[in-house]
């Protein structure tokens, strides 16, 4: 009789563990941000390879352009550090708020974060001052994200192409800059000023 009580009142421990545990989780706070939308299910992942020559060696290049804010001359955006230290992985920029992500002496990866109610596109850059000699080098820009989500393969090559544009627009304003020149005056920005600093397409436009 003793077991039998003794097993009963295990069972009924159980039983009020098992439905404390099976309880749907606490609601969000009110107000709090929306989750993030994963990535695609079926992602296409697509790479935009850029370059140009220099007639510099790739040190002076990278020392002229190669600063994680340094975008905002050659892109001719605003951008400041808001967290880490300009050139130290970790660091974020406002431009999209990218994190420094990789890099080497004359290379840096970055990548633009997950955000709230949004597909995430794994969105990442990479720009490097190669050598090709002892006085000239070239700047190789690669973009690499996540296309899938566009309508149709003219939507994506669209894409790509207006991507290619403004980042080789980019890269002729840092050859500029490395071999000494200045920059021409900034084309008008479509909508005029006031709408949040980067180009369409730019870093933190995607």
């Amino acid at each position: 009789m003793t077991n039998r009580l003794g097993a009963l009142a295990v069972g009924v421990l159980m039983l009020g563990f098992s439905s404390v545990y099976a309880q749907a989780p606490a609601p969000p706070p009110q107000g709090a941000a929306p989750a993030v939308t994963g990535a695609a299910a079926n992602p296409t992942y697509v790479t935009i390879p850029m370059e140009i020559e220099v007639n510099r060696p790739a040190a002076d290049v990278w020392k002229r352009i190669g600063k994680y804010c340094d975008i905002g001359e050659w892109f001719r955006i605003a951008c400041t550090i808001t967290a880490g230290k300009d050139g130290e992985v970790g660091a974020i920029r406002s431009v999209g708020n990218e994190v420094l992500v990789g890099k080497t002496e004359l290379s840096y990866t970055y990548t633009q974060p997950a955000r709230a109610g949004r597909p995430y596109d794994l969105y990442h850059g990479t720009l490097e001052a190669r050598p090709v000699s002892a006085t000239t080098s070239k700047l190789v820009y690669t973009l690499m994200y996540d296309n899938s989500l566009l309508a149709d393969d003219a939507a994506r090559e669209q894409d790509k192409e207006r991507r290619r544009t403004q980042f080789m627009t980019a890269l002729q304003n840092m050859k500029i800059l490395a071999e000494g020149g200045t920059l021409p005056p900034a084309p008008p920005r479509a909508g005029g000023p006031g709408r949040g600093g980067a180009p369409a397409g730019a870093p933190g436009r995607n």
